[in-house]
């Protein structure tokens, strides 16, 4: 049954795109913004992607949708700009994404469409993905460093990544996955573990991403090991693109009255 109703979910209008904010652990500003999608079934009302996702992948339906998460991302992105809110948009793209031969053909033509620059597209993709076919994989993320876009790790430690991995894919940004950011306060092995993989990071030219910050607990421990950024629950839960444009002016606001 979802499997038929995602084959009419993009044409009738029932995805829907969520926002969470990348914030600078430093000074509190949103940097960023990763896209979650949403699916409003007429009569399930929110079903979250771990629901549908794998089934559209199963059938084919996932190649429409990512083109779909593609040009609606980017074009809110550019919109924000010509608003003066300045953030990096974020999208993940699934393994059948990767491997569709024209999916780096449809990036460069979604950024001209929409107008968005881009180094302000960051695509994210998982360890595994890079893992399965390397040489296919690198191959694909280098036409896309030629597009210009921004290359993202997800959800790194708990997959296969190495060093020499690291130093052979042309990736720009680590994310700490949140199983360990959840251990912070409460193993000092996980202490030392994201203390190196920062680190590392800032070493080898990469920016620095600790996802599910859920505690006040976490974020201070993140910003006792000057994690760059960081995303989650307690700095914001996924926002309509309304939503994330009252956060952005508010956090305007608030620094320019810092600033007098």
């Amino acid at each position: 049954m979802l499997e038929c109703a995602l084959r009419r979910a993009i044409d009738s209008h029932e995805l829907v795109l969520h926002y969470q904010p990348k914030v600078d652990l430093e000074n509190g500003a949103i940097v960023g913004a990763e896209a979650f999608l949403r699916w409003r079934h007429p009569e399930r009302g929110i079903i979250l992607p771990g629901q549908f996702v794998p089934i559209a992948e199963v059938c084919g339906s996932i190649i429409p949708i990512g083109r779909w998460v593609l040009r609606e991302a980017c074009r809110q992105a550019r919109a924000w700009q010509d608003a003066g809110i300045g953030v990096r948009m974020a999208i993940n793209v699934s393994p059948p994404e990767l491997r569709d031969r024209d999916f780096v053909h449809w990036v460069r033509m979604i950024l001209n469409e929409t107008g968005l620059d881009p180094p302000d597209l960051e695509i994210e993709l998982r360890e595994a993905v890079l893992m399965h076919d390397s040489q296919f994989a690198l191959d694909v993320l280098n036409a896309l460093k030629d597009v210009g876009v921004q290359l993202a790790l997800d959800d790194f430690g708990t997959g296969y990544s190495s060093l020499s991995h690291l130093k052979r894919f042309p990736i720009d940004i680590l994310k700490i996955d949140q199983t360990f950011v959840s251990e912070l306060h409460t193993d000092p092995g996980t202490n030392s573990f994201v203390n190196a993989v920062i680190g590392m990071g800032k070493n080898l030219g990469m920016q620095v991403v600790a996802e599910g910050v859920e505690s006040r607990e976490q974020l201070t421990c993140l910003q006792e090991l000057a994690c760059p950024q960081g995303q989650g629950f307690y700095l914001s839960e996924p926002l309509t693109a309304a939503e994330f444009t009252r956060l952005c002016r508010r956090k305007q606001v608030q620094r320019a009255s810092s600033v007098v």
